[in-house]
């Protein structure tokens, strides 16, 4: 038989059982790390399959979420003069969003991530001196774990997470969540980088398309045309041409498209209040973020309560230099400008300023032509259809003087007349036409400029016509008050006598100037306004001159008349 006494001992059943339970532990926590390990995998695959921006930042909240069981997760991006710009968030209805009111700024502990970006655990959030409470009807949140989200060196933004199922955040959440955020970070480089590509696609094409069509348009038209297809092919919500102002330290803004664009189009803005007049100064294009409503806030940015939105002012040059700037709002909520948005911007404005050279440059030409063309035709009209006129008048003439019938003299003499006043006529034509270097110095041009003014109101323009040496006489303060009538009455005529045809005389000898404008309109009322014609009459007799009125329904005629020198002691 054996021998039991030789036999080893059993092992107490304490230390067995203590050892499967530690087996057992261990094959639990590698079955649990394996789990949360091929959580993190599905949560990396989630972030990384979209390239749109907003998708993968939705698509990382939700990931981190799920990661580590947590009620509530959000994604603050970091506004580039700090605080947050964006805040994504999931687990929150909607209803409980709206009590709320707008979404957090970035203080409190949020804030001191935004400061200080390293991970942040905490098993009471209202335990933390820097926490800064809740608004009202926020859902109560205890446990949280934040951590930065990486763009290459710069800190993106930040990923906050609350609430988790189990109670608190372990050290093993912040690991796995600060590996999900680093993978985070070259999903949104991605994003990003394709959504730039996008964008630069999109400016280029909207470029060629808008200088295209300025190269069609007169230089006159470009800065309102220039308005209308920009807010047409980018993605502004609203666009300002803003000029130099009227007065110094101001700006105009010339041309408003887009959001509330009527409330600014036209509006003088004093410098101060403007990022534009800084680029005006500058020459180089800049970008504002948005911001909450303050003394900063940006008389161009587009305004929604308590917010203003970010806008990119990019300079409009020329040879001489900033001619212009281009105010290019979002509203508020919407992006900020990256630098990427604002080079290419640059690129935009030089295209059109090129556009825009080419189009005057164009223009220059045909204005060359047209004016070499007037000056044939002039010199056509003066050497042969003048002389021929001449001529035949001068034969009329001696017809009529020979004529025994009276009645034949005098329809002769008539035809002499006729023909006298279309030479005149024609002259007229002819200094219109002749391109002249001291154009602006010259009654005859000044005269013609008015009736041009005042035509396009009337169904056929205005006949002008002149008698005598005009420029010889008619000089100095004398011309400058025959202008100042000569548009007061034609003014006059157009707006109130509805009349079809208007007719302007000049007639100027060696003692009297004399301006007379008839119409075919309703005439002048006895009981009509008549200041405007007080003043033309106190003005003729500072000079010595009379205010002569012959007016009835279907005729009317007044006539200025003043000595063509100044009476002794009369103010000139």
């Amino acid at each position: 038989m054996p021998d039991r006494s030789q036999s080893p001992p059993d092992l107490p059943r304490s230390e067995l059982d203590r050892a499967l339970h530690d087996l057992v532990e261990r094959a639990d926590d590698v079955i649990a790390t394996q789990g949360r390990l091929r959580a993190l995998l599905h949560a990396t695959q989630a972030v990384v399959e979209p390239i749109e921006l907003p998708v993968v930042l939705e698509r990382i909240v939700r990931a981190g979420v799920e990661l580590v069981d947590a009620e509530y997760g959000a994604l603050g991006v970091v506004a580039p003069e700090g605080g947050l710009e964006e805040f994504i968030h999931v687990g929150m209805a909607p209803e409980l969003v709206t009590a709320i009111g707008h979404l957090p700024e970035g203080h409190g502990v949020l804030g001191a991530l935004i400061d200080d970006p390293r991970p942040i655990r905490l098993r009471h959030i209202t335990d933390d001196p820097r926490s800064a409470g809740f608004p009202d009807g926020h859902p109560p949140m205890d446990a949280f774990l934040g951590v930065p989200i990486r763009v290459r060196d710069e800190v993106f933004g930040n990923l906050y997470l609350s609430n988790p199922r189990a109670g608190e955040f372990t050290a093993e959440d912040e690991d796995l969540v600060s590996a999900l955020a680093a993978t985070a970070g070259f999903a949104i480089a991605n994003a990003r980088l394709y959504d730039e590509t996008r964008m630069r696609q999109t400016w280029t094409a909207s470029s060629a398309q808008i200088a295209s069509a300025l190269l069609d348009t007169a230089s006159a038209a470009a800065v309102p045309m220039l308005a209308d297809e920009l807010i047409a092919r980018t993605t502004a919500d609203r666009i300002c041409i803003v000029e130099a102002g009227p007065d110094p330290l101001t700006v105009h803004v010339a041309e408003a498209r887009g959001d509330r664009a009527a409330d600014l189009s036209g509006a003088v803005i004093p410098a101060m209040r403007t990022a534009a007049a800084v680029v005006f100064e500058s020459g180089a294009s800049r970008a504002r973020p948005g911001s909450r409503l303050d003394e900063a806030a940006d008389a161009l940015a587009i305004m929604e309560g308590d917010a203003a939105g970010p806008t990119m002012f990019v300079a409009l040059k020329n040879a001489s230099g900033v001619w212009g700037v281009m105010a290019v709002c979002r509203t508020p909520g919407r992006g900020h400008f990256t630098p990427a948005e604002l080079d290419i911007a640059d690129d935009l404005a030089s295209r059109v300023a090129l556009a825009i050279e080419l189009a005057k440059a164009r223009e220059d030409r045909q204005r060359a032509f047209l004016a070499d063309d007037r000056s044939r035709i002039a010199r056509d009209l003066h050497d042969h259809v003048i002389q021929q006129l001449f001529g035949t008048g001068l034969e009329l003439q001696a017809l009529s003087g020979a004529a025994a019938d009276r009645e034949v003299a005098r329809r002769l003499q008539s035809a002499v007349a006729t023909l006298d006043e279309s030479i005149t006529q024609i002259r007229t034509i002819i200094f219109a036409m002749t391109p002249r270097p001291d154009a602006d110095s010259s009654l005859r041009r000044r005269l013609l400029d008015i009736a041009a003014e005042c035509s396009p109101s009337l169904p056929q323009p205005v006949a002008v016509s002149f008698s005598g040496p005009v420029d010889l006489v008619v000089t100095g303060d004398v011309a400058d008050d025959v202008a100042a009538v000569s548009r007061e009455l034609l003014t006059n005529a157009v707006k109130h006598a509805a009349a079809s045809t208007v007719r302007l005389s000049l007639v100027a000898n060696e003692t009297a100037v004399r301006v007379a404008v008839d119409d075919d309109g309703s005439g002048i009322p006895d009981s009509g306004r008549r200041s405007g014609l007080a003043n033309l009459q106190a003005r003729a007799e500072r000079r010595g001159g009379r205010l002569h009125i012959d007016s009835e329904p279907g005729r009317t005629t007044v006539r200025w008349t003043v000595p063509a020198e100044p009476l002794e002691g009369v103010d000139s």
